[in-house]
């Protein structure tokens, strides 16, 4: 039987590479809707009425759902179901919370009764805040499924391959997307004139997004046909291998499960969070520009993770060496956060900027490029799926809490500032935060990151885990 087939689909690389490029523009899409609105904080401030305590809720919308449970729950349905069902529910979801958000921010939605209702209660978040933030759950539900179903089919169909390539390429083209977003929204905001229309147009990328992901499953279900003509298990129809709740003590019971999962929460805290304020912390670091030309300076922190992301996981392939990767990541983190806190503000310089935002996505390679693909070195194939999103759970907790911390700490620290008192009381466009000590926040993540990686390092050296060895043997 095994002879029936003598090459699988997987087998022929412009094939498997096909199969990544359309997962990957669906997270491709995704990453451009979770930062539709990031640069456009001082235009929800003024049309919408969102102070940063507002923005920072509606930032921790995203998270609220997978912290309560929902992530837990898209794992098993991932072991469960496998990854076409759960791709296609997905990015059902991430489109139907787009949706639900571009009714919340539009101009007409603002004189209707259902406005005028979730105005009435908690008065401190306008309706069209409640709204949003009700999609961006919705929309945030379907984008972490999506992040491990994309994970665990890359695993498939890269296994044995270039899997740590095959990830940081799919990062790699997903990261462009912040960088398209912060490039377009504030051009198509300007030229529209309100904030809903480059959120309509972001809707739209994720419908063609979930096309793109049909398409796939298509391939994959004529993949699995492959697999069981040549006696190879596969993820769709395997019995034997199935997946049951009590293989979750499996993985919560591992310790290099947990390690992982810390680093990741505290590394992404500093990450996720931060591309919520980075463009108005330029703003006010800089001296008051434009929130177009802020936009157009952070748009460059994906772009130095997006160029080196491929050739780092083509190294981790070929030479290893992911646990001391992730050291170096964090250390960059760090020098990033300081720099922006205490020397930006001090030189005004944009070209300090420029090079610091460069340098920052280039930690955000390091570390998510051999992180991701050390994960199937420590957790069984079968409970895969749950692995990863009890990761991207633990993830969740943080960056559901953490924009929350920090719009609380900038609307504290700014308090008594003179400067930001006279500009919200002349309702003015730019409002100039002093962003110091969220700036110390995010660098003090970096720092147990750092502590968290140098274990993980030690556990590997003890263990012999894997994690410095290449993904390729020879």
């Amino acid at each position: 039987m095994t002879e029936t087939v003598k090459k699988l689909m997987n087998d022929y690389p412009a094939v498997r590479w096909a199969a990544l490029i359309l997962i990957a523009l669906m997270m491709f899409f995704g990453y451009m809707f979770v930062d539709v609105m990031s640069p456009l904080q001082s235009m929800l401030e003024t049309q919408r009425g969102w102070n940063s305590t507002v923005f920072g809720t509606y930032a921790a919308s995203e998270y609220i759902l997978n912290v309560c449970g929902f992530l837990i729950l898209a794992g098993i349905i991932l072991d469960k179901m496998g990854i076409r069902f759960t791709g296609i529910l997905s990015a059902s979801l991430m489109f139907g919370g787009a949706l639900i958000k571009y009714v919340g921010i539009s101009e007409w939605f603002q004189t209707t009764a259902m406005c005028e209702w979730l105005n009435s209660w908690w008065v401190a978040v306008p309706g069209s805040a409640k709204m949003a933030s009700l999609g961006f759950m919705i929309f945030g539900c379907g984008c972490e499924m999506a992040g491990t179903t994309v994970s665990k089919s890359i695993a498939k169909w890269f296994k044995g391959k270039e899997m740590a390539l095959a990830m940081g390429v799919e990062m790699a083209i997903a990261r462009v997307g912040v960088f398209a977003i912060f490039s377009i929204s504030p051009m198509i905001a300007a030229k529209m004139g309100n904030i809903q229309a480059p959120v309509a147009f972001c809707t739209v990328l994720l419908l063609i997004g979930l096309i793109n992901y049909i398409i796939f499953s298509v391939m994959d279900t004529k993949f699995d046909k492959q697999l069981a003509a040549a006696d190879v298990a596969s993820e769709e129809e395997s019995s034997d291998e199935e997946f049951h709740l009590s293989d979750l003590k499996q993985i919560l019971a591992s310790r290099s499960f947990w390690v992982v999962a810390l680093l990741c929460v505290l590394y992404y805290s500093a990450i996720f969070p931060f591309q919520r304020y980075g463009a108005n912390m330029l703003q006010c670091n800089l001296d008051g520009i434009s929130p177009q030309a802020a936009a157009e300076i952070f748009r460059w922190f994906p772009i130095g993770a997006a160029v080196i992301t491929p050739f780092l996981g083509y190294f981790l392939d070929k030479k290893g060496k992911g646990a001391t990767m992730l050291i170096f990541g964090a250390l960059l983190l760090i020098v990033c956060h300081l720099v922006f806190a205490f020397v930006l503000p001090a030189t005004h310089s944009k070209l300090l900027a420029y090079s610091t935002i460069v340098i920052l996505g280039i930690s955000f390679a390091l570390v998510p490029a051999a992180l991701w693909p050390s994960v199937p070195k420590i957790i069984d194939e079968k409970i895969l799926g749950s692995a990863y999103c009890l990761i991207f759970w633990v993830q969740n907790i943080g960056l559901c809490f953490v924009p929350v911390l920090i719009g609380s700490v900038l609307a504290a620290v700014n308090a008594n500032n003179p400067a930001v008192i006279a500009a919200q009381a002349a309702n003015a466009e730019f409002v100039p935060y002093d962003y110091t000590i969220p700036l110390v926040i995010f660098a003090g993540f970096g720092v147990l990151a750092l502590v968290i990686a140098l274990y993980l390092k030690a556990l590997d050296k003890k263990r012999g885990l894997g994690l410095e060895l290449p993904n390729i043997q020879d």
